[in-house]
């Protein structure tokens, strides 16, 4: 699923006419670790920020919005539940949906369980 980031990068594509192999050339990586940032499942440097603003000419509002959506892609995990049960799901999004209000104790003791 394409994040802020990813949003964020196509947009600035378009509008300067590139595609995702230009871009990652200009920033030295693959196509193929663009599209994995791009899509949540590996994050982007830091440094892209200024790397990116100063390639394309940013303004200030959109190094803030670069700024925010490489924020926001360091902090979000994702995870691939296209395989899972229908069961498996309930599961997993019943027990996230708990975790808010658990104590630590019970946190410790599914941390235990899971071998965390």
């Amino acid at each position: 699923m394409l994040t802020r980031f990813g949003k964020f990068c196509r947009k600035l594509r378009i509008e300067n006419g590139e595609l995702l192999f230009d871009m990652a050339q200009r920033l030295g990586v693959s196509s193929a670790f663009l599209s994995k940032v791009e899509n949540g499942k590996s994050k982007p440097p830091v440094e892209w920020k200024e790397e990116i603003a100063s390639m394309y000419n940013l303004s200030t509002e959109q190094v803030e919005e670069l700024g925010a959506s490489i924020k926001e892609a360091r902090v979000k995990r994702a995870i691939d539940i296209s395989m899972m049960s229908s069961d498996e799901k309930d599961m997993m999004f019943a027990f996230a949906r708990k975790l808010d209000s658990m104590d630590e104790i019970d946190k410790n003791k599914w941390k235990k369980l899971l071998n965390m």
